[in-house]
């Protein structure tokens, strides 16, 4: 779980985004748009993915603090943790 309803209807609207502007920069390589603008069309993807995910582990931290998130009363572990924040690095 990613969080409450708000979080993941958030957490939706900006994967839904990403999936519009990646979709623009396919559209515009296969148009043979210049460079630059294929470039930071795709810079625009990347932060809104960066957002989403980072979204989600400001939300989860919480609940991967006190659970493994599976249900189980095992608490992730500090280094566990990091490694999760990490893989968005």
């Amino acid at each position: 779980m990613i969080g409450d309803q708000d979080t993941i209807t958030q957490v939706r609207n900006r994967l839904r985004r990403a999936q519009g502007q990646l979709a623009g920069v396919i559209t515009m390589i296969d148009e043979g748009r210049d460079c630059k603008d294929v470039v930071t069309q795709l810079a625009a993807v990347s932060r809104a993915l960066d957002r989403a995910g980072f979204k989600i582990i400001a939300s989860g931290l919480r609940e991967c603090l006190t659970t493994d998130g599976t249900g189980d009363e095992n608490p992730m572990t500090e280094e566990q943790l990091e490694k999760l924040f990490l893989t968005l690095a």
